[in-house]
């Protein structure tokens, strides 16, 4: 899962989004340098990473990529997901995505000084670009893929990866939503276990 996905599944608590959001910039222990619930949003992330990798879905979707980007797959698959996520907003939540988007941008850049300089360094760029708004457009994923490709100095080949999108859209999508609907029990199960 992406920065949208990863956004959502943080509920309704502003802490729980921010440490989220930073997880990623965020190694070993260090998570218990941050007030608790920033430290279960940070646990929270990593808890469904391991989840999604694991799972059987997101794996067959990554198959799907894997002969022309190897190890790069799971990263594509966390994108297209977030598309579909993106496209399909209106059916987890009644806030429309444009707005959700701009509450987190809020949320995040009224707390970036406490974040790690990696999370403070994207931050700007998210917001500018309005990535989470982007998500929802084809076009807008391959502009995300254009500048993953870009940090790998072409290696990855990411930008070319829209076309797999295209070719096996149908697919994608019902993985994404097998996938998500596991995480949406897992998380809420995670910050409200009972």
């Amino acid at each position: 899962m992406n920065y949208l996905a990863h956004l959502y599944l943080s509920g309704n608590n502003e802490d729980v989004l921010i440490g989220n959001f930073i997880a990623d910039s965020v190694k070993g222990s260090k998570y218990k340098d941050y007030t608790s619930k920033i430290q279960q949003g940070i646990l929270l992330h990593r808890q469904i990473d391991t989840h999604t990798d694991a799972h059987l879905n997101f794996r067959t979707s990554t198959k799907r990529l894997h002969k022309n980007y190897s190890h790069y797959s799971g990263v594509i698959v966390d994108i297209f997901f977030d598309h579909f996520l993106a496209k399909n907003w209106s059916t987890y939540t009644s806030i429309s995505l444009a707005d959700y988007a701009q509450y987190c941008y809020t949320i995040l850049n009224k707390n970036i000084n406490i974040m790690p300089e990696k999370a403070q360094y994207i931050l700007p760029h998210m917001t500018k670009g309005n990535w989470l708004l982007s998500y929802a457009s084809i076009e807008g994923i391959s502009g995300v893929l254009s500048g993953m490709n870009r940090r790998t100095q072409g290696r990855s080949r990411m930008d070319r990866a829209s076309f797999e999108l295209e070719q096996y859209y149908s697919d994608f999508e019902r993985d994404f939503k097998i996938v998500f609907e596991d995480l949406n029990q897992m998380s809420a199960a995670f910050l409200n276990p009972y």
